[in-house]
């Protein structure tokens, strides 16, 4: 897997951040330089240029279509159930289908 970096997406940023620790933490685990941060949904916009793809939190599934068009990187929302039991291994595979499918 090459290193990616990801920026995720809920309500306030919060409930995301506990994700991006997790995932921090998946990484140093398996050795990989993963970027990862969390905003508010009304963050995404100056943010978004120094990511490869966004992965958007259940609850604010609704701005995808507006994000997709905002921005030129890949969107896509976490699964709820992933996204309810942080389930780092299903989110990063999302993210890098997303970048490698935009790579194509």
């Amino acid at each position: 897997m090459v290193n990616i970096r990801i920026l995720f997406v809920c309500a306030g940023g919060m409930s995301t951040g506990l994700i991006v620790k997790k995932m921090e933490k998946w990484a140093s685990e398996n050795g990989k330089d993963l970027v990862v941060k969390a905003t508010g949904v009304g963050g995404y916009e100056s943010k978004w240029q120094d990511y490869d793809c966004i992965l958007v939190g259940p609850q604010v599934r609704f701005k995808i279509p507006e994000m997709k068009e905002k921005v030129k990187i890949p969107v896509a929302q976490i699964e709820t159930l992933d996204y309810g039991l942080q389930n780092v291994d299903n989110m990063l595979e999302l993210a890098y289908s997303l970048v490698e499918s935009s790579n194509d």
